[in-house]
């Protein structure tokens, strides 16, 4: 066995786990599965995604401040469904699961503001019915789940555990 596969976290044992814990954090009562996994879906891919890479737009956010840079400033993209959704899930992650954080240095409110209407416009653009759908009710539940991943991002730092060591042993 190499070294890689004790070190590496693939998308699946990430999707894995953000689902289960979140599902642990979320109340059962009228939560569709499908937002539970977009929310799994979202945290995931930038778990395993390098805020270093340089390959394709939009980039992994690296703070809030990119965000307002990228897709704020430049308004040049907002013609594209993806861009948006892109755009909203980075707002979402940044003011939800890292909500804590950004808090002393950002108006995180004004940024979920900015995240919901991402979504919206998102779901406006978007071709294919069930995604616009999901983008339209992502924009409606915005504030709903940016406290569930506030909530997870609680429950893993007061475990004490790195996130990493968690996601190997699954």
């Amino acid at each position: 066995m190499s070294y890689r596969d004790w070190l590496a976290v693939s998308h699946g044992q990430a999707l894995r786990f953000f689902y289960e814990r979140l599902r642990d954090v979320t109340p059962a009562d009228g939560t569709p599965v499908s937002e539970l996994l977009y929310n799994a879906s979202v945290l995931a891919h930038y778990a395993t995604t390098s805020t270093a890479s340089t390959d394709g737009f939009p980039p992994t956010p690296t703070s809030l401040t990119t965000v307002f840079e990228v897709f704020v400033l430049d308004r040049s993209r907002h013609a594209d469904a993806g861009i948006m959704e892109a755009a909203a899930s980075q707002c979402l992650l940044l003011t939800g699961f890292f909500g804590a954080q950004v808090r002393h240095r950002h108006n995180v409110d004004w940024y979920a503001a900015i995240g919901a209407g991402f979504y919206e416009q998102a779901a406006d653009l978007g071709h294919d019915r069930q995604r616009a759908e999901m983008m339209e009710t992502m924009a409606g539940r915005f504030a709903f789940w940016r406290r569930q991943q506030a909530r997870l991002a609680r429950d893993l730092r007061e475990s004490g555990q790195s996130l990493s060591s968690m996601i190997v042993r699954l």
